[in-house]
């Protein structure tokens, strides 16, 4: 089938993926400068209505729309319904009824070119959803292929060892994968009005959509939500597209997950992949990236009571609770929901009850385990022998274990309709979940609320009104809701003899304690209910987005690589232009270097400076006007012999403690008491941490101590620095000490040492001896060099100076910092001293000129 969605593969190679097709309709605001919105149409024309209140949207986009489709053989007409069991349109009830809500996604059947349009038109005026027609190869590629056979078993934790057991990545389904998900992108761009509607995607299937939205407004309101697990970084890095997906799914403003330990995989894979740090922020989880804050959601999503209650009180549950009844009279039901899937551990879960019925005679006859196997969502080999396996040993125990009018296993292997499903649930008393691995599965939610009833359902299960209801339930540790079912026997599905012993407890379980199990899982599934969870990821991504008017903003990379760099209006990258004017104005200054990450990248492994670094600093200092310093918290031995080339150099040691002017000027040092008993207590303490972490070492310094992490596992090293931190802060409380962190680094050293003091001591010379600063720079990139911003602005503007100095205090990398100005890394700090140094040199040569041209005259 032809597509009028189609786009090209050739785009894709040609790297045009990134450029969107022009929207059918006007958008009513677009960005003119980077960062700046103007009230203007997309035509470039002004109607006067530019601020007209628009009303705010909220666009959910899925694989799928939340519709059912038939078309009429005899008239060719399409009929569409909405689908009541879809979790898209359920979570409506989580949104304010003037909410304006628009899907975007496919059918689930094929729909012809010649009516696409006409069925786009209707669907959008009578259900306010958008389907994304994708060409039928393309679509194969991307949900049998990509989806099914490389997200799918890789988020489930199989990696594709041998070709009989998964498929090898194929670059081709990657190519469909992000084919489609760009077609979702051009959709949303139909009937997104403005940056102010809220867009919540949907699950692994458009993980890449974020960067195509984000490219097209850097402002947008975007959430994504996934719906199955996130796996270990150690399974998740074996994907040849990790970073591509990764960066995507960071152009979300919010992103949720179900249980803490699928964030928890995301955001050390964040760390380990892409060198990301997060923190805590008044309970709310938060990564910095290139300057905007991504926020991680964890909530397990909830059902609909209302559907649920109202299939309790269908006609049709009552009959088939009777029917039910009737048909296993006398025997205790146990009751399992799954897919056909190799992942829902139906096999073992029939393997459990195989042993369950061996270990206990007295069962036999009496216990039922009614198996309901929902048809398989894809097609393949292992599905196919998964399905085969679980009929071969249900076969096994009913001819084992059956007899005439008992059947131990019924496995109803069919489409069920929801109905007759609440009615197994209601007559069970116990629900097993035995998935091997499981995003969330909302069967005990399901379970739990037809067991609580209703005033219908009991009267058709002949249960007195105001009786107290029970269950119980067996769930694998490995689904997602199991850490919310704390009343719940956790089991792990692979130890078959623990969960056959977990059914026999379940069955055996008092009344009394069944019925406070079952209470407290009531209180909260009812409470946690698809409502409340849409309700509060909006609450949240209201809230991740409301500084987004407050910075300015400018998209960097290509492809997917795309990405937004997010600043404060009064931090901005330090033009060379504009400093260079303000250099060659000035004739007094001061310009202060940190060495590592500033001068010296941090990932170099040879850490002296390189020749183009003594360079550039003799030909600064060779300025009589300046007066260049190296700040670092590097020993005095290390620097002195490193920079023994450059006379004219000042040199700061160990944060300032120990300081020289230049190089044929002696060493001082900071007057402070030097007493320094406190690394006897110190030094053992890290040494512990040393030997506990591997890749850690200690640095001696003869001021301080310092404790490095940063070859050691990223995750096990930042937990281990906490620990040290807190624990030197005990012990060196009564010391005249600090412990600060750093970055990869826990330092104690005395206190007042800082590299604060050091442009202090320097700018107040300046100006005791008539030379105040007309000039200074700063620049650093650790946490240590924030002292030394904030001093030099003190210094400077708080002196009784003629005229305020141009101050130009700048980090090395796009973070929250108390400088004014940005570079990007240590090559755009080498430029811009060379062009400082040149800059001196044209101004001498000049002067040089002007001199012999006197003494001509």
């Amino acid at each position: 089938m032809v597509s009028s969605s189609c786009i090209s593969l050739l785009d894709l190679a040609s790297g045009d993926m990134m450029n969107f097709s022009q929207a059918p309709r006007a958008l009513p605001r677009i960005m003119t400068v980077p960062g700046i919105i103007s009230d203007i149409d997309g035509d470039g024309t002004n109607d006067g209505n530019s601020d007209a209140p628009s009303t705010v949207k909220k666009i959910i986009v899925s694989n799928f729309l939340p519709l059912n489709a038939q078309k009429d053989l005899k008239s060719g007409k399409w009929s569409f319904s909405f689908d009541e069991d879809s979790l898209l349109l359920q979570m409506k009830d989580g949104f304010s009824e003037n909410t304006e809500v628009v899907y975007v996604g496919s059918l689930r059947v094929d729909v012809d070119t010649s009516e696409q349009e006409e069925v786009s038109q209707q669907l959008l005026e009578e259900f306010n959803c958008v389907p994304t027609f994708i060409p039928s190869e393309i679509y194969k590629n991307f949900y049998h292929g990509f989806c099914k056979h490389h997200l799918w078993p890789l988020f489930h934790y199989m990696l594709p060892m041998c070709p009989d057991h998964g498929t090898r990545f194929d670059r081709l389904l990657w190519q469909s994968y992000v084919s489609t998900n760009k077609i979702f992108a051009d959709k949303v761009m139909e009937v997104i009005n403005s940056e102010e509607d809220y867009v919540w995607v949907h699950d692994y299937h458009l993980m890449v959509l974020p960067t195509f939205l984000r490219k097209r407004f850097n402002r947008i309101k975007l959430g994504f939500f996934l719906h199955s697990p996130f796996p270990s970084s150690e399974i998740y890095r074996t994907l040849p597209v990790r970073d591509e997906i990764l960066k995507a799914l960071l152009n979300a403003d919010l992103i949720g997950f179900h249980t803490f330990d699928y964030a928890r995989h995301f955001l050390s894979c964040c760390s380990r992949m892409l060198g990301l740090n997060y923190e805590s922020k008044r309970g709310h989880i938060g990564l910095e990236y290139f300057g905007r804050t991504v926020y991680i959601k964890i909530l397990p999503v909830g059902v609909h009571m209302g559907r649920v209650e109202s299939a309790l009180n269908h006609p049709s549950s009552s009959i088939k609770v009777k029917e039910i009844q009737k048909q296993f009279k006398g025997q205790r039901l146990v009751v399992g929901v799954d897919d056909m899937d190799i992942f829902k551990g139906i096999s073992l879960k029939l393997l459990a009850m195989e042993h369950l019925l061996q270990q206990n005679s007295g069962l036999r006859g009496k216990i039922v385990l009614v198996q309901i196997v929902n048809p398989a969502r894809s097609s393949g080999k292992a599905v196919q022998e998964a399905k085969m396996e679980a009929h071969t040993i249900t076969k096994r125990i009913n001819d084992t274990f059956g007899f005439p009018g008992y059947e131990p296993v019924v496995l109803i292997d069919r489409h069920v309709p929801f109905c007759e499903k609440t009615a197994y649930f209601a007559l069970a008393e116990c629900c097993i979940v035995n998935a091997v691995r499981d995003g969330m599965n909302l069967i005990p939610y399901k379970y739990i609320v037809c067991r609580q009833g209703t005033l219908k359902m009991d009267e058709a299960l002949g249960v007195a009104p105001g009786s107290r209801h029970t269950s119980s339930l067996v769930v694998s540790e490995f689904t997602g809701c199991s850490p919310s079912l704390s009343g719940a026997i956790r089991v792990n599905p692979w130890d078959i003899e623990a969960v056959a012993n977990a059914l026999n407890v379940a069955i055996n379980m008092p009344d009394l304690e069944k019925q406070l199990r079952h209470e407290k899982h009531y209180r909260f599934v009812s409470s946690h209910d698809v409502a409340y969870w849409a309700r509060s990821f909006m609450q949240d991504l209201t809230r991740a987005c409301e500084d987004h008017y407050s910075k300015r903003c400018w998209g960097i990379g290509f492809g997917l690589n795309f990405r937004i760099l997010s600043l404060s209006p009064s931090f901005r990258k330090l033009s060379n232009d504009y400093i260079i004017s303000a250099y060659k104005r000035t004739s007094k200054r001061a310009i202060f270097l940190d060495y590592d990450g500033t001068v010296v990248a941090q990932t170099s492994i040879p850490k002296t400076p390189s020749p183009e670094v003594i360079s550039v600093l003799n030909n600064l200092c060779s300025d009589p006007r300046n007066n260049v310093f190296i700040v670092s918290g590097r020993g005095k031995k290390s620097l002195s012999d490193w920079f023994a080339q450059c006379e004219n150099l000042g040199i700061a040691a160990e944060h300032g403690y120990f300081m020289r002017w230049s190089g044929m000027s002696d060493w001082e040092t900071r007057s402070l008491a030097a007493d320094f008993d406190w690394k006897n207590i110190a030094e053992p303490v890290m040494k512990l941490y040393t030997e506990a972490t591997d890749g850690s070492y200690i640095e001696t310094k003869e001021s301080a101590l310092v404790w490095h992490h940063q070859d050691a596992d990223p995750d096990f090293g930042s937990c281990q620095a906490k620990e040290l931190l807190d624990h030197l802060e005990n012990v060196l409380a009564n010391d005249p000490v600090v412990v600060k962190r750093g970055q990869n680094i826990i330092e104690v050293k005395p206190q007042g040492v800082t590299k604060g003091f050091v442009a202090e001591k320097v700018l107040s010379s300046m100006i005791a001896n008539g030379k105040p600063p007309d000039f200074v720079l700063c620049i650093g990139d650790d946490r240590s060099d924030e002292d030394m911003f904030e001093s030099m602005s003190n210094t400077a503007y708080g002196s009784s100076l003629p005229s305020a100095p141009a101050i130009f205090a700048c980090t090395v990398g796009q973070k929250p910092s108390k400088a004014r100005y940005y570079l990007d890394d240590t090559v755009d700090v080498l430029a811009l001293l060379q062009c400082l140094a040149d800059a001196s040199n044209s101004k001498s040569s000049s002067t040089e000129t002007q001199v012999s041209f006197d003494n001509v005259v």
